[in-house]
């Protein structure tokens, strides 16, 4: 507080919620502040928190996230401004009138200029598995066949245009406060708009209906091949919250089951790939 805020008397209270860093709330002289601490080894994540830093400016500039105001770089420090807005449920989000509004703010980010960083799922997956075996940890058995089903997903997708994406969409880095408001940059990067998308559907918990209704509020309409990209890129954003978790198991001090974590992201991706829908998908987009 004092290396922040130097003589003026700053008082803070601890926000819980994330399994990354640490984060405070901090009143001074009226204003109010989140302070986020980065967590032990968050570089190994792939968290560049020079990137974090930009693409939260980024987000503020058009609208989407809250005002960052300081940054101290040599200890992974980032301050933004407090937002006194209302958390969004998992029901809320699905009404269309809240759907349309993250959609627009999604679309406003990705159509933004280019922001520092890159973000590719694939490299993301074998990259966490890399460090989890240089620390120790064991790779669980569903790995080999979920990266040769990420494969055929690659493959069968090709290349994509790489738009500045938020890729960490969980529903509490959700705020409304009149306007939909973003948190929590530190995964962002130059990626697939659809690891976005498929990233916020499958922690909302959407059905193939919400999901049109999802590309319908961004597109303005819901393409056959949108939807079976949105749907396949789904399992990507479980195998990268699987592997993320895995890594994690050996690195993070944070009292969290992370091997739990990510068994339940490895199973629901079992449960994906069992789904008749995901092979139709692959042949709509092949």
């Amino acid at each position: 507080m004092e290396r922040l805020w130097p003589g003026r008397g700053a008082v803070f209270e601890e926000l819980g919620g994330g399994i990354t860093n640490r984060n405070y709330k901090v009143s001074v002289e009226g204003s109010e502040y989140v302070l986020r601490m980065g967590g032990a080894k968050t570089s190994l994540l792939g968290i560049d928190r020079a990137v974090e830093y930009a693409a939260g400016r980024r987000a503020f500039e058009v609208g989407v996230g809250p005002e960052v105001v300081a940054f101290v770089p040599e200890e992974g420090w980032l301050v933004a401004r407090f937002i006194p807005g209302r958390p969004i449920s998992l029901e809320d989000m699905r009404r269309p009138e809240v759907l349309g509004r993250v959609g627009d703010a999604l679309r406003s980010f990705h159509s933004s200029a280019p922001i520092r960083g890159r973000f590719d799922a694939w490299a993301v997956v074998d990259g966490y598995r890399s460090l989890a075996v240089a620390h120790g940890v064991e790779i669980p058995e569903p790995f080999a066949r979920a990266r040769e089903v990420a494969e055929r997903i690659r493959d069968v997708r090709g290349p994509q245009p790489e738009v500045p994406c938020h890729n960490d969409l969980l529903n509490a880095n959700f705020l409304d406060d009149g306007s939909i408001r973003i948190v929590d940059w530190e995964y962002a990067g130059m990626g697939d708009r659809f690891f976005d998308l498929a990233n916020f559907s499958v922690n909302h918990e959407f059905s193939v209906e919400d999901d049109r209704r999802l590309l319908e509020a961004y597109f303005g309409e819901a393409r056959t091949a949108d939807l079976a990209s949105l749907r396949l890129m789904r399992f990507m954003s479980d195998f990268r919250e699987a592997m993320w978790g895995v890594l994690q198991s050996g690195i993070s001090d944070l009292d969290f089951d992370f091997r739990g974590y990510a068994m339940k992201h490895f199973g629901r991706m079992e449960s994906t790939v069992a789904d008749p829908d995901f092979a139709r998908h692959m042949h709509a987009i092949g």
